[in-house]
């Protein structure tokens, strides 16, 4: 059988102009816990300098982003850092709390599983110097009819929350803990946001397009001019971070870059019982955490987002789930799968674990169009990604 990098070798060096119909870029990779099974890739990561797109450059890969928060969670709870069910407030030095029902505590597992009762309805895309607690007292960021536990929204903000708490706890940035405690072990190039990127793999960043027009990333060849979200006056200054002021900085809930490559040696380290290429990062125990769910759509405990998620745990999505309301098949069969989707910018990603089966996929595309699938309500785009290659 061939090795994976041959595999890659025998890929189309030069990339074909895609149609306007299909995804500017396409990259999937097959894998087991021991190594990669089949390696394949499309277009381009940068459409106007056509620069073909390959497995090992950085790509934002959205919502999956939360999945590899929740393991440096995990490892900060194995170090007796962090406690899963301690109110979160006494680590951040504010009170949080939904106005509607204040004396309820809000716990790290609440925020990871989406039952905090925060919502998106205020925006969790905050400047460098925004003052996270000021906007967490808008009784507009939370849900007034559903008290914290009882009820699932899929919520951006849970996030920026869980890094604040990660910050207060360890008083390191965000984007440096994550890479102490996941990336840098894993010897993975990667980041959350640009700040702790080597320059030169800020410049072989996968540019993300929504009809052609990039919305993100397209850095021409250099490392972007700010890092984060700017503060209000423009200005771009990281040294006036101070831990848990503002965790939406380095963008938790979807701003992971990471290449395909690196994003499957993550499904390996799960499907290793949180071993790796010979790096223990997580006990069993919290693997087995990671992998049990919290939450399943019983027809009115949840907002499904249009049967898209019916079964949650720790940043981690269940599917298929047979029930009427979901519809989260993307696989087209009844095999238990575990893991996360992502969508931001008109990028799709995954990556889903078959555990039964001691396999894994992970995948992105750019330019994907906003339809629902002929089985699921992912993209048909996603859909295809998901199946085996013919």
């Amino acid at each position: 059988m061939l090795l994976p990098a041959m595999l890659f070798a025998a890929l189309p060096q030069t990339a074909p102009e895609p149609v306007a119909s299909e995804p500017v870029a396409r990259v999937r990779i097959a894998f087991t816990g021991r190594r990669e099974t089949a390696v394949t890739a499309s277009g381009f990561a940068d459409l106007a300098a056509k620069r073909p797109v390959t497995p090992d450059d950085p790509v934002r890969v959205a919502s999956v982003s939360k999945l590899v928060v929740a393991i440096g969670v995990l490892r900060l709870v194995e170090q007796g850092r962090l406690d899963l069910d301690a109110d979160v407030s006494k680590t951040l030095g504010w009170k949080l709390r939904n106005p509607a029902f204040p004396n309820t505590p809000i716990t790290l597992r609440l925020l990871l599983s989406h039952r905090s009762s925060l919502t998106d309805n205020v925006d969790y895309v905050l400047p460098l110097d925004a003052d996270m607690a000021g906007v967490l007292a808008d009784p507009k960021a939370w849900d007034a009819d559903h008290a914290p536990g009882t009820f699932f929204r899929y919520t951006n903000f849970n996030f920026p929350v869980i890094a604040a708490v990660m910050e207060r706890a360890t008083g390191e940035r965000f984007d440096r803990l994550m890479d102490r405690l996941v990336l840098a072990p894993l010897k993975l190039d990667a980041c959350y946001n640009w700040a702790s990127c080597s320059p030169a793999m800020a410049a072989r960043a996968v540019a993300i397009y929504r009809s052609r027009q990039p919305t993100k990333d397209d850095h021409k060849g250099a490392p972007p001019a700010c890092a984060v979200t700017p503060a209000t006056d423009g200005s771009c200054d990281l040294g006036k971070w101070r831990a848990g002021a503002n965790g939406a900085i380095f963008s938790p809930q979807g701003g992971l870059r990471i290449s395909a490559r690196g994003l499957a040696k993550i499904g390996r380290l799960l499907l290793g019982n949180g071993k790796v290429g010979g790096v223990r990062l997580l006990t069993p125990k919290s693997v087995a955490l990671l992998e049990t769910p919290l939450w399943t759509f019983d027809g009115s405990n949840g907002d499904t987002s249009n049967g898209f998620y019916c079964s949650y745990g720790l940043a981690v999505t269940f599917l298929p789930t047979s029930r009427p309301g979901c519809s989260d098949n993307l696989f087209g069969d009844a095999r238990p799968r575990l893991g996360h989707g992502g969508e931001a910018y008109g990028l799709r990603s995954g990556l889903w674990l078959d555990r039964a089966a001691g396999t894994g996929l992970v995948f992105f595309a750019t330019d994907v169009p906003d339809t629902t699938g002929t089985r699921s309500a992912f993209t048909p785009v996603e859909e295809a990604l998901a199946a085996p290659p013919r």
